[in-house]
């Protein structure tokens, strides 16, 4: 099943927008709302409890949020009943789980059948389940079976996390189904899809009917069309679910139908496309709890259907229900009345999807050309894997290699999969080739001198399962183009090669393979398998692959007196805990060998975190392995990390990583103390000069570390002051593009690019300083709030300074600037008097803060004849704020202490260097801004601090994510100053909206219900919008699409009953004055 994809979008950017979704769901579902249930059906009980060991994975891996209830389904009997009646067993399943696990909740018995009580059905009606049908068997795909197609590794953005587990086609369907739940909005309902088909689109905009079900459609060309299911809608087009939805009533379905067919109903649009029926259903409202009503019944009618040995189809029968033009026919059918009676009351409707863009999974071949190349670079080829050096194997760039170990002396040819193995020297795979969970250890193989060990030929297939009962392995092999379908008497193949040839060849007879009552002869039932040893198991697969020719009798012996079973047989016969058991426990060895090299060469560059969270999944004592690592990791107190390169903070984090994989707990709080310590202390050492070798010295605590670098510090002029005043009033600023870049240890490692600008609010410089010289000792601080304090003796201000103290901002200052250093005579006989003001509201993410704080060191650089200079004050504050425990970066001070729009780079070393670059933009550009964007208080109250610590922390332990989503705001910043010098204020507003995105990436808490709603509604009004600073509250821009849209949102805001308040602003671009 394929659609053009022309003029469609990129599908890797429609998985990277459903990843960022679901992403934000898992970790705030509060939020983001997210499946209240996941189901999965399966064929078997022993494939169900494959599925539910997936599904408890993916809960610990992050893609199912904890609060989801999960569960996979077997048909009953391991018998075929079809995706209908699968749906409403899954749904009964779900009911059972509910009567025992949740309170309040329980089954009645009426006329002697069972059905649910009404505090069942209530709490069904009022949940979103995901259901995914997964069950069956892949005769396209057989090396798929042991794991289940669902779950077929598929590495697309696998660069986004490579040291988590391998994407699975299931984690991208989760992706894009988290999406759908917008249209659901605050009600119930089922949303099924297929497990054996990635849908790439934006799942988001999909409007359903309130009452009905709705099934998803996408045009598609007429070849296409007469080898699927096709919908055809109303002629007459009628909507009746309102004019704000973009739905249409379906008159008819068709199977497989001929072009004729198509004429006949109508199917045929007037661009000469059919409407493909998706596979995806969403039903809400009434349909939802007639079929919750039958599925009661399930026991009983899947009874009749096992006694008949008849199945119903999700697609042909289930759906038919909804259609009354369809209703004599489905009588005829298995269960046809008792669904046209149950469900016949509703309608179908249809979503036309017209840009999803479909990655069918149905053959090996169509799986290998979806990862290959043509996927923008965003297919990972070599992920959790241990590969050796290109110069002692031969790997080509396009294969991808998964999850597997590779040693020397190995070759693995073009657009190959590798996957879940363990290949040895003297192993030789084609192109175009797959190996599933072969292991072939070095210790374990035989050698052959006079070639090598095992050789796959091109567009070949080769895998590995344990059998249950203690019945041994078997080893598996087919051709990529096989058709395990096809008879062997029209057009069957087994390795790339007709069954004649292969009798010929190998001298195997019919007999050996069916006996005399198998009428229906083909590769799915073919007994061609030995259950032997490993080394055995591979000989036979290369002779029956065409090698080992020379030996044929030998090899025919051996073959025809091993235990051997077909592929129907193997996929009834496979041992999934086994399976399970082995998976886990080979990429467990896998992580801990990348975790083991990553600490002992020295720069710690992966994530310790992700590794470990692997490593534990193993059976093999994975708390042991880490504590291992304890011992290896470089000791920040003893080791001298410079010769590494190695930051100590990163050292730290590498420490508590580890104590915490051990359940270490207390020991990981306590190193985590040291961690801040040493950021702390390699912020001041980047910033001052005279610091350099503080970074060196044992951390005993962040306010040592800091304040240590300024016991010898001496101001400039050490003479007694003289009466003097300074009084400083700066503005306060709004960010378009690039926070986070500018933070340490970011900013001390990596270069950060920020683009913001200074803005007047309601006319004034909100915020400001004095300090007045006074003739008295002692220090006298005040507030605006009224708050004041009088210090006699100026060496009691000593940090570390309180969270509550109100006026450790000022006494921060005055250690940073020196002032209080006792062996300096400066105020011997004199005071100061201090007084600051922030006319803003509290937590506003306008920098407030940090900009107070240059005011501050300003006035104080003033009266004491120091360096006054923007460049060293903003240094300063970014010490003051390490010294406050606040964190933060240095956009704000620079933000406030520079007029207009600034787009400012930052590059690490000793000092760290600001390169301030004012953007030179018209008046007519900045009136066209101050009349476009809005600045809204939101009245949410925020703190960066408690935002900043998580997403250091990720920093610190090396989260790929959040290093690629910092870079792009940092490049996004210099974009974004290409659009205001060539005047392009809508791409302005582009970029803040991916700059949003990218920040609720870096932590889904810096938005919250309110936020969202404030931006839902402002959404048709503007081109961009964002939080200002960290985000979690405080002050939002919102950029609106012209001056005409812009009046219309205030006005609506006004009149809205949001509780905000939109501020008069405008751009602050004269210099900073009143220091006298």
């Amino acid at each position: 099943m394929a659609v053009s994809a022309l003029r469609k979008p990129d599908p890797m950017d429609v998985l990277s927008n459903s990843w960022y979704h679901l992403r934000l769901s898992v970790r705030h579902p509060q939020r983001v709302p997210t499946w209240d249930a996941i189901v999965l059906t399966a064929a078997s009980p022993e494939q169900a409890e494959l599925y539910e060991w997936q599904l408890s994975r993916a809960k610990r891996m992050e893609r199912i949020a904890d609060t989801t209830i999960t569960m996979a389904v077997p048909d009953p009997q391991g018998a075929r009943i079809g995706s209908g009646a699968a749906t409403l067993s899954a749904i009964r399943a779900l009911a059972d789980y509910l009567g025992r696990n949740e309170p309040q909740v329980f089954l009645d018995s009426v006329n002697g059948e069972e059905s649910y009580g009404s505090n069942i059905v209530n709490q069904l009606v009022k949940m979103r389940i995901l259901l995914v049908h997964a069950g069956g068997d892949s005769k396209r795909v057989p090396w798929a079976n042991p794991m289940g197609k669902a779950f077929l590794p598929l590495p697309y953005l696998a660069e986004e996390d490579p040291d988590g587990p391998v994407p699975l086609l299931f984690d991208h369907i989760l992706a894009v189904s988290s999406c759908a739940l917008k249209a659901f909005k605050d009600k119930g309902g089922l949303f099924i899809m297929t497990g054996d088909v990635l849908p790439c689109f934006d799942s988001s905009i999909m409007s359903f009917p309130d009452d009905g079900a709705c099934v998803v459609t996408v045009p598609t060309t007429l070849d296409i069309a007469t080898n699927h299911g096709v919908i055809v809608i109303s002629s007459t087009r009628t909507n009746l679910c309102g004019s704000h939805k973009n739905l249409d009533i379906v008159e008819m379905l068709l199977q497989k139908p001929s072009l004729k067919d198509l004429e006949n109903n109508g199917a045929i649009g007037f661009d000469g496309r059919a409407l493909l029926d998706t596979g995806i259903f969403a039903i809400r409202g009434k349909a939802w709890q007639d079929i919750i009503k039958l599925s009661s019944a399930s026991p009983r009618l899947i009874s009749e259907l096992l006694k008949r040995k008849e199945e119903v189809s999700l697609y042909e029968d289930l759906a038919a229900a909804w259609v009354s033009a369809k209703h004599e026919w489905l009588k005829t059918r298995p269960l046809g009345l008792e669904l046209v009676n149950a469900l016949g009351d509703q309608k179908l409707f249809t979503y036309c999807a017209y840009d999803l863009l479909f990655l069918h999974f149905g053959t090996s071949s169509e799986i290998l050309d979806h990862l290959g190349e043509g996927n923008g670079g965003r297919v990972g080829r070599r992920h959790l894997s241990s590969i050796p050096a290109s110069t002692v194997c031969d790997l080509a760039t396009s294969a991808a290699i998964l999850s597997s170990e590779i040693a020397s002396g190995v070759s693995v040819g073009d657009d190959s999969l590798i996957y879940d193995s363990i290949l040895s020297s003297g192993v030789q795979i084609g192109s175009r080739c797959v190996v599933v969970g072969v292991h072939i250890d070095q210790e374990r193989r035989v050698y052959n001198e006079n070639g090598p060990f095992l050789v796959l030929p091109d567009r070949h297939c080769l895998w590995e399962v344990p059998l249950v009962g203690d019945t041994g392995r078997v080893i598996l092999c087919c051709g990529i183009e096989d058709n395990p379908k096809s008879s062997i008497y029209s057009g069957g193949t087994f390795c790339g090669k007709p069954w004649e040839k292969v009798f010929s060849k190998l001298g195997i007879r019919e007999s050996n393979l069916w006996n005399h009552e198998q009428k229906q002869r083909y590769l799915w039932n073919a007994k061609l398998f030995p259950v032997v040893p490993q080394a055995e198991g591979l000989k036979l697969a290369m002779w029956l692959m065409g090698f080992n020719l020379d030996h044929n009798e030998d090899m025919l012996h051996l073959w025809e007196n091993s235990q051997r079973v077909s592929l129907e047989e193997m996929h009834r016969s496979i041992d999934y805990r086994q399976l399970c058991a082995e998976s886990s426990n080979h990429r467990s060895k896998l992580a801990a060998g990348i975790a083991k090299a990553c600490i002992s060469y020295g720069l710690l560059g992966r994530n310790l975190s992700r590794l470990c969270a692997e490593i534990l999944e193993g059976e093999n004592n994975g708390i042991d392995i880490c504590k291992s690592y304890l011992s290896l990791c470089p000791n920040p107190q003893t080791s001298n990390l410079s010769l590494l390169n190695l930051p100590k903070s990163r050292a730290y984090q590498a420490q508590v990583d580890l104590h915490r994989a051990c359940k270490q707990e207390q020991s990981a709080n306590v190193t985590e103390e040291s961690v801040w310590a040493a950021v702390a202390a390699e912020t001041s050492a980047a910033v001052r000069q005279d610091l350099e070798d503080q970074a060196s010295k044992p951390l005993n605590g962040v306010a040592t570390q800091i304040c240590d670098g300024y016991e010898h510090h001496q101001i400039a002029n050490s003479q007694p002051l003289q009466p003097k005043r300074a009084h400083v009033e700066l503005p306060v600023r709004v960010d378009f593009v690039g926070g986070w870049s500018d933070t340490p240890p970011w900013s001390l490692e990596r270069i950060g690019c920020v683009l913001n600008m200074a803005i007047h609010l309601e006319g004034t410089l909100p915020v400001g300083a004095e300090i007045v010289v006074r003739s008295s000792e002692g220090i006298l601080i005040r507030d605006d709030a009224g708050n004041q304090l009088h210090i006699q003796d100026r060496r009691s201000i000593a940090p570390p300074f309180h969270e509550d103290d109100q006026f450790r901002l000022v006494k921060a200052a005055l250690t940073v600037t020196g002032i209080v250093n006792p062996s300096d005579k400066i105020m011997s006989s004199t005071g100061l008097e201090i007084s600051t003001w922030a006319k803003v509201p509290r937590g506003s993410g306008l920098g407030t803060s940090s900009i107070l704080a240059a005011a501050v060191i300003k006035g104080l650089q003033h009266v004491i004849g120091g360096d006054e200079s923007n460049e060293n004050v903003a240094r300063l504050v970014l010490v003051l704020e390490q010294l406050m425990g606040t964190g933060g970066g240095w956009q704000d001070q620079i933000g406030g202490l520079y007029p207009g729009i600034k787009c400012t780079t930052s590059l690490p070393g000793k000092p760290l260097r600001l390169n301030i670059e004012t953007v030179s933009v018209s008046s007519q550009l900045v009136l066209e801004l101050e009349q476009r964007m809005l600045v809204v208080f939101t009245g949410q109250v925020r703190l960066a601090h408690g935002v900043l610590q998580k997403v250091v922390v990720r920093y610190l332990q090396r989260d790929a994510l959040l290093i690629t989503s910092i870079k792009r705001l940092a490049k996004l910043a210099k974009i974004g100053r290409e659009c205001l010098m060539s005047g392009n204020l809508d791409d302005l507003g582009r970029i803040m909206l991916e700059a949003w995105r990218l920040h609720q990436e870096l932590d889904p808490y810096c938005s919250n219900t309110f936020v969202d709603k404030l931006f839902e509604y402002s959404d048709p009004f503007c081109c961009g919008y964002k939080l200002i600073g960290a985000g979690g509250g405080g002050f939002a821009l919102l950029l609106a699409r012209n001056r005409e849209a812009a009046d219309d949102l205030k006005n609506l805001l006004k009149a809205s009953g949001f509780p905000i308040k939109i501020y008069n602003w405008s751009m602050y671009s004269d210099r900073i004055s009143g220091l006298s």
